[in-house]
């Protein structure tokens, strides 16, 4: 049997790298060169930046990129679909690793705890439901969706639950923040 503590130690660990690649991709400017380099190809741009949408270091420089193709496309509603679908695909990679490994070591570490009611709590329905239902508007807020997708794990939400939902709420989310750029920032 797998010991939840070295699993969870592993999980962090690989947390930790992709923390550094993405903090290595803003300090090189590697999303803003991009970007440019597909600078006409607007939906491209929106599946570029929906993908770096998902992750804590690269939401912000995600929103920018979001909100600049917002304001220089014809449609805020198609850079919002093409930006929901590339963030769908970054929270799927996200997903797979916090449902199937962080989540459920998470869960065994709190099973294995001897703290009953914690455990009681967790087994609950309303629980699921509403760490379900956190996690889904966690996805939709300018909040990295770590946190939102673990929160989905713990309610072993399923993967064809879970892609519908995610791409809705990017989708919203990207809407708002195209609208805002469109409107308020445009010219």
């Amino acid at each position: 049997m797998e010991n939840p503590k070295n699993n969870l130690t592993k999980d962090i660990g690989i947390i930790v790298l992709s923390v550094i690649v993405a903090i290595v991709l803003i300090k090189t400017g590697a999303i803003e060169e991009m970007l440019k380099q597909t600078q006409d190809l607007w939906f491209l741009d929106s599946f570029i930046a929906g993908m770096f949408f998902t992750s804590v270091f690269t939401t912000v420089p995600a929103m920018v990129a979001l909100g600049e193709t917002a304001q220089l496309s014809q449609s805020v509603l198609l850079v919002a679909i093409f930006g929901g679908l590339g963030a769908l695909c970054g929270d799927l990679i996200i997903f797979r690793f916090m449902r199937d490994r962080f989540g459920e070591d998470i869960l065994r570490l709190i099973r294995n705890s001897g703290n009953g009611k914690l455990r009681s709590v967790i087994r609950l329905k309303s629980f699921r439901w509403l760490t379900f239902f956190l996690g889904a508007l966690i996805i939709a807020s300018p909040l990295p969706d770590e946190l939102g997708l673990t929160m989905m794990g713990f309610s072993k939400t399923k993967t064809s639950l879970f892609i519908p939902v995610s791409f809705i709420f990017n989708f919203l989310g990207i809407l708002v923040i195209g609208l805002v750029a469109k409107n308020l920032l445009g010219h």
